[in-house]
């Protein structure tokens, strides 16, 4: 228990003062909750006094009284406001670094890092996972310091009244330390199936979405929605055994505690029987006995809360700790954007791609890329962008091997549109400045006015500042790719690569994006990952790429007159576009 306590404290860095001091304010608070209960008794043992006759009782003892308890429930409230004012947000703001943390480090990682972790398991740890942390980190912290501070200064005060009494108090709150972390112990062996638990249905949940075109097209709805059951049912049957063999656990610490409050009660009647304790301490420590153990009683549950969380944080240390693709690089800056592979191989687990691949793309120059589907296309062009590193071999930008590149400074110098676009779910306007964050509002108009998409925009209701669905599901594909080209030209980058950017464009939008290619990669390198045979044709230079090896290059008259795949290619594109209804 107190080392998640640690744990959540290491995490908490930088708001330890906040924490302290909630912590004193949460004390305060709760023994301002018990000076109404020793006021009562002192008054009441001036009453018994008073009928007794050994002593007058006026009515400043009752002033005295009800000012202090006044006073005391005053302070209680203003305690309880100032520990929500230190303590309240530190989740918030915490978890908010966490996440903007956590994204930078995405975006460092080799995109083998998720392959290896489904979508569902990172999405997890982002949003449930961590409003566990942001919702009761603080919490937990003040629950178990306060609560055994507390404990301890009960404990300290009935001693002073009842040793016997003190004594049996600290015996029962030994017995129920020992419990509670037998309960977070518990809590720890099952927080990872719970979490797991959790992950799968998030990645069930999201299948299920992400493929409901395809579900009701089909309409197999039953059959899409089994993974999706079985996730929830799996889910419920989990934390339900969960929960039925921690109530075993959790009813034993409740019975100790309690049959300690007896206990406590029963020392303190006896003396108060035998006449060697007041009859105003004797109420005194019977009302402390009902109300020591609360904040421990808390602690029950928080125990369970404490193992989820500590799985929290060794995830959380698991994500940071994750090696960063451009680990050990440094900011290079080029003057050339020549691009060189030397003898690159590289396999996607285990399975080979590209095999001792080695070719040249000029700075300045356009290359066109082809060959049949698995063939290594599109992943020559992930390379280039260091998404992964190769296996063998090496990759040079103006001479400078890419592995000596942080991402940020490679990837400054690489524009890249891809066939399927992914657009923000957010304006227009903030869509195409993603590409120059520091753009003027003329400058966006002038890239989309050069990306042929001004006129659409301007059309839609309103304008540049028309909220793009997510993904741009509120858009026509081409109307999303003239949107991505006015992006990439928005970033100017020396570096062009066009993964199949208008394979699936339809014809009355094909001229446009094409119009708008050509405006984009004047003086640049061109990397173009194409079928359509005017692309192809008026490329500097075509590379054919076969089972991951370079099997021809050259440039299109050259390669015509060949016998290989690129004649046979070419003639199988020539007789699908020349096909007619």
């Amino acid at each position: 228990m107190f080392a998640t306590i640690s744990k959540l404290l290491k995490w908490a860095d930088g708001y330890h003062k906040r924490i302290y001091l909630g912590v004193v304010c949460s004390f305060l608070q709760t023994w301002c909750t018990s000076v109404p209960i020793i006021t009562a008794a002192w008054m009441l043992n001036h009453v018994i006094e008073n009928e007794n006759g050994n002593e007058i009782m006026t009515i400043s003892t009752v002033i005295v009284g009800f000012v202090v308890i006044l006073v005391s429930v005053l302070l209680r409230f203003l305690f309880s406001y100032w520990k929500a004012v230190l303590q309240e947000s530190i989740g918030t703001e915490l978890c908010a670094k966490e996440r903007i943390q956590i994204g930078d480090i995405l975006k460092r990682v080799s995109l083998g890092y998720f392959s290896e972790k489904n979508t569902g398991e990172i999405l997890s740890s982002v949003t449930n996972e961590m409003s566990q942390l942001e919702l009761q980190a603080t919490k937990m912290i003040d629950a178990v310091m306060n609560g055994y501070a507390n404990l301890l200064a009960i404990i300290t005060c009935i001693t002073i009244f009842c040793w016997q009494a003190g004594l049996v108090a600290l015996v029962g709150s030994i017995i129920s330390f020992l419990l509670l972390t037998n309960m977070n112990r518990y809590s720890n062996r099952t927080a990872p199936i719970s979490n797991k638990a959790t992950e799968s249905l998030s990645s069930s949940i999201l299948e299920y979405v992400k493929g409901l075109q395809v579900v009701k097209s089909y309409g197999q709805q039953g059959a899409a929605i089994k993974n999706f059951r079985n996730s929830c049912k799996d889910s419920k049957d989990i934390h339900i055994k969960i929960n039925q063999d921690f109530t075993p656990r959790n009813c034993l610490h409740m019975f100790v505690l309690k049959a300690t409050a007896v206990g406590i009660i029963f020392i303190a009647t006896l003396f108060a029987y035998e006449g060697t304790l007041e009859i105003s301490y004797f109420i005194m420590i019977c009302m402390f006995a009902f109300m020591m153990f609360g904040s421990i009683e808390a602690l029950t549950d928080s125990s369970h809360v404490l193992g989820v969380l500590d799985k929290v944080l060794i995830k959380l240390e698991q994500i940071k700790n994750v090696s960063y693709i451009d680990e050990g690089s440094s900011d290079v800056i080029v003057n050339k954007y020549d691009i060189r592979f030397d003898s690159v191989s590289f396999a996607y687990e285990k399975k080979s791609v590209l095999k001792d691949l080695s070719f040249i793309i000029p700075e300045k120059s356009s290359t066109a890329i082809i060959g049949p589907s698995g063939s290594g296309k599109t992943t020559i062009c992930s390379l280039i962008a260091r998404f992964y590193d190769v296996d063998h071999g090496s990759i040079k930008i103006g001479g400078n091997d890419i592995r000596e590149f942080t991402c940020d400074s490679l990837l400054k110098n690489i524009s890249m549109v891809f066939q399927n676009v992914y657009l923000f779910r957010d304006t227009i306007y903030n869509n195409i400045k993603f590409g120059k964050p520091d753009a003027t509002k003329e400058d966006i108009i002038e890239a989309a006015k050069k990306a042929q998409c001004h006129e659409f925009i301007m059309s839609l209701p309103n304008g540049y500042d028309t909220l793009v669905g997510e993904g741009g599901s509120s858009l026509s594909g081409g109307e999303k790719q003239r949107i991505s080209i006015a992006r990439a030209m928005m970033k100017d980058a020396p570096i062009i690569i066009l993964d199949e950017a208008t394979a699936s464009i339809d014809p009355e939008n094909e001229q446009l994006i094409q119009d708008a290619i050509s405006k984009l990669i004047i003086g640049k390198t061109v990397i173009t990952i194409a079928h359509r045979l005017a692309t192809i044709e008026n490329a500097d230079q075509i590379l054919v790429i076969d089972q991951g090896h370079l099997v021809q290059k050259g440039k299109h008259a050259e390669l015509i007159r060949e016998d290989g795949l690129y004649k046979e290619f070419i003639q199988i594109r020539e007789e699908s576009e020349g096909w007619k209804i």
